[in-house]
């Protein structure tokens, strides 16, 4: 089966941004609500954003103000803008459906966050 696919991670100076896209699979895309999630070292995986089909958002407070989901329902695409990254933001991130598509997970991709 066809998996997310993740990408726009990289090593980042506190205070900078970055802008994460994630590939979804049409029957997953279609008619679901999509989110990030993310997973520190250490820590269980966690949603930090969410968007509906009509483009809808909600945001971790940890992440609010911050962090921008999108989504272009024509390209089945998910996309993350994080600005103002701490160091605490540091971990693998995913995409998929909220609720998530157990079998679905990605790879991930890796934002580090460090001077």
């Amino acid at each position: 089966q066809v998996q997310l696919v993740e990408s726009g991670g990289g090593l980042v100076q506190p205070g900078g941004s970055l802008r994460l896209s994630c590939a979804a699979p049409r029957n997953i895309f279609s008619n679901n609500v999509m989110g990030w999630y993310r997973q520190a070292p250490g820590k269980q995986r966690e949603l930090v954003a969410r968007i509906t089909r009509g483009g809808s958002t909600n945001y971790a407070v940890a992440v609010k103000g911050r962090f921008t989901i999108s989504r272009d329902n024509a390209k089945n695409t998910v996309a993350l803008q994080m600005n103002s990254l701490k160091p605490e933001d540091t971990a693998v991130y995913f995409c998929n459906a909220d609720p998530p598509w157990l079998y679905y997970w990605g790879q991930g991709t890796q934002v580090t966050v460090s001077s």
